[in-house]
């Protein structure tokens, strides 16, 4: 069959992502024997009239649509995605009245108020390569399911889960944009923070992929791709299982040397550990610290303090690896007491970018909106889809932003609102730098 499948997503800071969930769905179904075409909205300048074109000159069978994000969860300054992709749904109906599918991590945290809003056929919620796959086999035959929501709670492992079948047009667009590749590692989440979706979506236990699987993706990001900067997406990089060495390891095996970045936990990252990434091309960390205070990293059900996150920070810089960290304020527990207290634990990092976030986007599903029920914040069974953000009932809204607007007003380094820093980091794209370029913004030691 001939399937089109759309990336919806318009996010472009502080940097344009490479949609690989849709290229890995690709290769899925390509290794199935369908014909797919990737479209990419942002690539293609979010045009509506290019979208037409392709679907009048591959005439699909059927269409899927991803949504990688509801919205850019910064309540100070928030963008809804969730529109483009009821307009794109909208204008594909006016064209063809195939099948339209939706997926992807954003449409599986709430799928039946999304389909509804966005007003497609039907919607696979989890990993989509098997789903999709079984959907359109199905659909050869006549035969679709009487259910719109399509769920499974089999989760793929190992060499199930494919390398992605990276489209080259595509591609150039986003190098352009900071020549940085795309790669998945593993799937899954063990940890227990309470405002997070990644266990729901991904489950609770870790699911790797084939450390060769992953190295030849990245041979061929950079030898065919000429990729120079690789992300690795995994929502945690350093499992506590310590797989991910084995891809490091890998790398260091074949000689592999190319500038990457990931997502670490602040915890169990030796001296060693970091020598051996850094020898693989480690360059930049971004450490989800998320709170500032012993007391709130409590409450998020994080396993590490504040002096973890110091101590790991340290170890980077010594091997001279950028870190960026990401705080929020207003968490369980935060008080007055604990938001001046941590910004002065932010501002006493070392050598280390800190992007500040107020309040947190609540998920459906997770402890945090169980406490936000619980707190009166939210009502039972109230639709999400409308973000609504969690700040401690103690702490005035006001006061928190103008403490924190004060606080790191003129320090270079600490970066509030998290989008403050987007025009600087787009400009230097434009320039020809290529990867993640916070570490840039890193001008000295502590308060520089």
């Amino acid at each position: 069959m001939r399937i089109l499948l759309i990336a919806s997503n318009i996010a472009s800071t502080p940097y344009p992502i490479y949609p690989l969930g849709v290229s890995m769905l690709a290769a899925a179904l390509r290794n199935g024997g369908h014909e797919v075409r990737q479209f990419d909205f942002l690539q293609s300048n979010r045009s509506m009239d290019a979208l037409c074109e392709v679907i009048r000159d591959n005439i699909p069978n059927i269409i899927g649509v991803s949504i990688r994000n509801i919205d850019n969860v910064n309540f100070l300054s928030e963008q809804r995605y969730i529109d483009v992709a009821r307009d794109i749904v909208k204008m594909v109906h006016t064209q063809t009245s195939v099948p339209v599918v939706l997926g992807g991590a954003g449409f599986s945290i709430m799928p039946e108020a999304i389909l509804r809003e966005v007003g497609a056929d039907y919607g696979i919620v989890g990993e989509g390569e098997a789903l999709m796959f079984e959907f359109v086999a199905n659909a050869e035959k006549g035969e679709y399911p009487k259910e719109r929501c399509i769920r499974s709670l089999s989760k793929l492992s190992g060499k199930e889960i494919p390398s992605a079948y990276y489209d080259s047009k595509i591609m150039r667009f986003y190098l352009k944009r900071g020549s940085i590749g795309s790669v998945q590692t593993k799937r899954g989440c063990t940890h227990k923070c309470v405002y997070c979706s990644y266990p729901i979506l991904e489950g609770t236990s870790i699911r790797c992929r084939d450390p060769q699987a992953v190295v030849d993706d990245i041979q061929m990001l950079t030898d065919t791709h000429k990729a120079k900067y690789i992300f690795f997406t995994d929502s945690v990089f350093n499992d506590d299982q310590k797989h991910y060495l084995n891809v490091v390891r890998e790398m260091a095996k074949r000689g592999i040397s190319i500038p990457w970045t990931a997502f670490f936990k602040p915890e169990k990252l030796d001296d060693e550990i970091i020598a051996l990434m850094k020898q693989t091309g480690l360059k930049a960390a971004e450490l989800g610290s998320d709170a500032p205070s012993d007391t709130t990293l409590r409450r998020l059900g994080k396993s590490f303090l504040f002096k973890d996150v110091i101590e790991c920070n340290d170890s980077f810089v010594r091997a001279g690896i950028a870190t960026a960290h990401y705080f929020m304020f207003g968490c369980p527990g935060e008080t007055r007491e604990t938001v001046l207290e941590g910004i002065e634990n932010i501002k006493s990092l070392r050598k280390a970018v800190s992007f500040i976030f107020m309040g947190i986007r609540i998920i459906p599903g997770t402890d945090l909106e169980r406490i936000a029920i619980k707190e009166g914040i939210l009502s039972s069974g109230q639709n999400l889809l409308k973000s609504v953000y969690y700040i401690a009932p103690n702490i005035d809204e006001q006061w928190l932003r103008e403490t924190l607007t004060k606080a790191f007003s003129g320090i270079r380094h600490c970066i509030f609102p998290p989008d403050a820093g987007d025009t600087t980091l787009q400009f230097l794209h434009k320039l020809g730098y290529s990867g993640s370029m916070w570490d840039m913004l890193i001008t000295g030691d502590k308060k520089s």
